[in-house]
């Protein structure tokens, strides 16, 4: 029995940098905020590319602690979406093609998400990370972290639970 050839990695590279592509511009708000994210084999780094409107004290000055709380939200969500959605990406359920803003699968929703600011987040680019704890059928558990200068010194961190999106035959109830 011949086992199918697997296909080139080139090939898999592309369909992983368009399905990507599509699922960070799936949230116009961190577009808005400058938020990106960076793709290295399976790790997600988020980064806030600053700018003056980002700035929260104009006196120290600081970035505004809700920026701060939707950096870390927003790329909790994305590492989050992409564990969930890479696999099926992988196995044909999800046609990258065709992935749109119409058509791109739902992402998991937030239930609460609690931030701890360690120090004063500077006028700059900042970094972040996060790690799914537990991700089940119905519900996930992740933990993020910011930093700006050294990746020793986060300047902020959360901890965040969602729900997990559900086909969306089970949605509409058929």
């Amino acid at each position: 029995m011949a086992r199918a050839r697997p296909e080139p990695m080139h090939v898999v590279r592309q369909r992983r940098d368009a399905a990507f592509a599509a699922l960070v511009d799936g949230i116009p708000y961190a577009q808005f905020l400058g938020i990106t994210l960076e793709r290295r084999g399976d790790e997600l780094t988020g980064v806030l590319n600053f700018d003056d409107k980002l700035i929260g004290n104009p006196f120290l000055p600081a970035l505004h602690g809700g920026v701060i709380s939707a950096f870390l939200e927003t790329t909790a969500i994305l590492t989050l979406a992409w564990q969930h959605f890479l696999p099926l990406i992988e196995a044909g359920d999800i046609e990258v093609e065709s992935l749109t803003l119409e058509t791109i699968p739902n992402f998991p929703k937030t239930i609460d998400f609690t931030v701890d600011y360690l120090r004063t987040g500077l006028p700059r680019d900042a970094y972040a990370r996060a790690w799914v704890g537990r991700a089940g059928r119905r519900y996930a558990t992740v933990r993020v972290e910011a930093w700006q200068d050294s990746r020793s010194k986060p300047f902020a961190q959360g901890t965040g639970h969602f729900l997990m999106p559900q086909p969306r035959d089970s949605e509409t109830g058929s």
